[in-house]
C-alpha cells in the first residue's frame, strides 16, 4: 500500500517533484565539482612540490643560515689565473670553480642523527653543487706611434704608454674575452635511491646508479642538459678536469630538473673538496599526519639546522595555480554550501506547501483510520524519493562537469618564489628544498588541471541527497502530523 500510494502521488505531482529534485541536483553537482577541482588542485601542487624535492620526501634538513661577519669575503667566488710568460701572453686560460649551493654544508653524520629521531622512517643525504667554468684569453694591445714618429717595434707590453725612447703613441685593441658556463651537479647517495631529487626524474635512456658505484666515475645527465651539450649514453662529461661516463639520461616528470648532472655522493664531495659534507638531508616520516611533530623533534635535537616541510614550500607557490586553489577552497566551497543550503530550504518549503494543498486528502486518510505516523511516513517517503532522484541527477551533472574539466585540462601556472626559503645572502639557509631545485626557482611551471572524482565524493553526494530528502520530509511530515481530520475535512482546496 505504501509503495503503491507513493508511486501514484509522485506521478500525479511530477512537476513539483521535478522542481524539488532539480534544486537538490544543482547543489549536489556543485559540491561534486568543487570537491573534485580541489582534489585536482592538490594533485597539481603535489606535482610542483615533487619536482623540487623528490618523491616520498616529507621534509628536508639544511644548515641554519648564519649572518656573515663584517668584511668576510670567504663565500665570494674567486677565479685565479696563472701569470704567463712573454711568449704565452695570449695563451688560453681556463678555471673551474665548484661550490656547494648556499655555501653552507652539514656533516655527513647529520643523516644518522636525523634518522634516529622519533617518527622518521628514513633519511638520506645529498650534496648540491654549482659549477662555474671560465674559459678564454687575454690579448695584448697593439702600440700605434704618433704621426711622424719612427722606431722599431709595434707591440707594447700591457701598461706601456710610449714606444722606444719614450716617444708618444697609443695602445689599441687587446683586452679579455672569456666565456662563462654554469651548471649544477647533485651528489646522490647511490646506496639509498628511494629518496632525493633524482626520484623526480625517469630514466629515459640507459640506467640509473647501482648500489656498488659509490666510487665510480659515472654520471646521470638531465635530458635537457644532454640535448643542449650533445651528450648521450656512454659519452663523457667533464667537471673540474674529472671525466665522468654518462650511464643514463633522466627526464624530469614536471618542471625543471633538480640538477643538470647527477654523480655519486663521494665523487661530488671530492669535486668540491668537502669530504664527509652534505648540503641537504631528505627525510621521510613514518606517518604523514605527524610531520609537524617530527619537524619539532629534529629542530630540538639536531642543532644549527633548519627543517623545511612540504607545507612550508607550498606557501611559496604562487601564480594562477595558487589563485585557483584559493578560489576553490574558499569562494567555491562557501558557494557550494550556500547553494546546497538554499536547495534544502526550497525542497522543505515546497514539500510543506504541497502538504498544505493536500489537507483534505490527508484528513480523509486519517478519517479512514490512518494514524499520524503513517501520514508522516508517507510524506517523508515521497520527499526521500525526490531527494534520491535529485541526487542521481546531481551526480550525473557533477560527473559530467568533472569529466569536461579533465578533458579540457586547462593549463595553470605555478610560480616558484626565487628567494623563498633561501634566507639572505647567497643560497642562504633553511631552504634545502628550494636550493636543491635552484634551476626551477623563480620560473613558471605549467600544470594541467584535472578534476578527479573519488568514491568518497560519490558517497558524499548520496549522503547529501538523503539528507535533502529527510530535510524536506521533516518539514512536510511535521506539517502533516498536526492535521486533525475534522479540521481538514472542513477545508476546500
Amino acid at each position: 500500500m505504501f509503495f503503491t500510494y507513493l508511486r501514484r502521488e509522485l506521478r500525479r505531482r511530477r512537476k513539483a517533484a521535478l522542481v524539488v529534485a532539480s534544486g537538490l541536483a544543482l547543489g549536489i553537482a556543485l559540491v561534486i565539482v568543487v570537491t573534485s577541482v580541489s582534489a585536482g588542485m592538490t594533485q597539481a601542487q603535489g606535482k610542483v612540490l615533487q619536482s623540487l624535492y623528490g618523491l616520498g620526501t616529507d621534509m628536508t634538513v639544511t644548515k641554519a643560515q648564519t649572518p656573515p661577519a663584517e668584511g668576510d669575503t670567504a663565500a665570494r667566488p674567486r677565479f685565479r689565473f696563472d701569470a704567463k710568460g712573454e711568449g704565452d701572453a695570449d695563451a688560453e686560460q681556463s678555471s673551474d670553480l665548484v661550490m656547494p649551493q648556499g655555501f653552507e654544508t652539514l656533516d655527513a653524520a647529520t643523516v644518522d642523527k636525523v634518522s634516529g629521531q622519533s617518527g622518521v622512517a628514513q633519511a638520506v643525504g645529498g650534496l648540491s653543487l654549482q659549477v662555474m667554468k671560465v674559459n678564454g684569453q687575454f690579448k695584448r694591445g697593439e702600440f700605434k706611434r704618433a704621426e711622424g714618429q719612427t722606431g722599431g717595434g709595434t707591440a707594447a707590453k700591457p701598461g706601456a704608454t710610449g714606444g722606444a725612447g719614450g716617444t708618444g703613441g697609443t695602445v689599441e685593441g687587446g683586452g679579455a674575452d672569456f666565456d662563462v658556463n654554469s651548471f649544477s651537479v647533485y651528489g646522490a647517495d647511490v646506496t639509498r635511491p628511494e629518496l632525493g631529487p633524482l626520484t623526480t626524474s625517469k630514466i629515459s635512456s640507459g640506467r640509473t646508479f647501482a648500489a656498488g658505484e659509490t666510487d665510480a666515475a659515472v654520471a646521470v645527465v638531465d635530458s635537457a642538459y644532454a640535448t643542449k651539450n650533445k651528450l648521450a649514453v656512454d659519452s663523457e662529461v667533464t667537471v673540474k678536469s674529472a671525466k665522468f661516463k654518462v650511464i643514463g639520461i633522466a627526464t624530469a616528470d614536471s618542471g625543471d630538473a633538480a640538477a643538470n648532472v647527477y654523480v655519486p655522493l663521494k665523487q661530488a664531495q671530492t669535486l668540491a673538496g668537502t669530504p664527509d659534507k652534505i648540503t641537504t638531508v631528505y627525510v621521510q616520516a613514518k606517518d604523514s599526519q605527524a610531520i609537524g611533530s617530527v619537524k619539532q623533534a629534529i629542530q630540538k635535537n639536531v642543532p644549527d639546522t633548519t627543517v623545511t616541510t612540504s607545507a612550508d614550500l607550498a606557501d611559496t607557490v604562487s601564480g594562477s595555480l595558487s589563485t585557483a586553489a584559493s578560489l576553490a577552497s574558499t569562494v567555491g566551497t562557501w558557494l557550494s554550501y550556500a547553494v546546497l543550503l538554499a536547495a534544502f530550504l526550497v525542497a522543505g518549503l515546497l514539500t510543506s506547501s504541497a502538504v498544505s494543498r493536500r489537507v483534505r486528502e490527508f484528513g480523509t486518510l486519517k478519517a479512514l483510520g490512518w494514524k499520524s505516523g503513517r501520514v508522516t511516513g508517507q510524506v517523508a517517503g515521497e520527499a526521500l524519493v525526490n531527494g534520491l532522484i535529485g541526487g542521481a541527477l546531481g551526480i550525473g551533472l557533477g560527473l559530467g562537469a568533472a569529466y569536461a574539466i579533465t578533458a579540457i585540462s586547462p593549463q595553470l601556472t605555478a610560480q616558484l618564489a626565487a628567494g623563498a626559503g633561501r634566507g639572505q645572502g647567497p643560497g642562504g639557509g633553511g631552504g634545502g628544498m628550494m636550493r636543491s631545485a635552484q634551476q626551477g626557482a623563480g620560473k613558471a611551471l605549467d600544470i594541467a588541471l584535472t578534476a578527479p572524482v573519488s568514491l568518497s565524493t560519490i558517497g558524499l553526494a548520496v549522503a547529501l541527497a538523503v539528507a535533502g530528502g529527510l530535510v524536506a520530509g521533516g518539514f512536510g511530515g511535521w506539517r502533516a502530523s498536526r492535521l486533525r481530520p475534522a479540521d481538514a475535512l472542513r477545508r476546500v482546496e
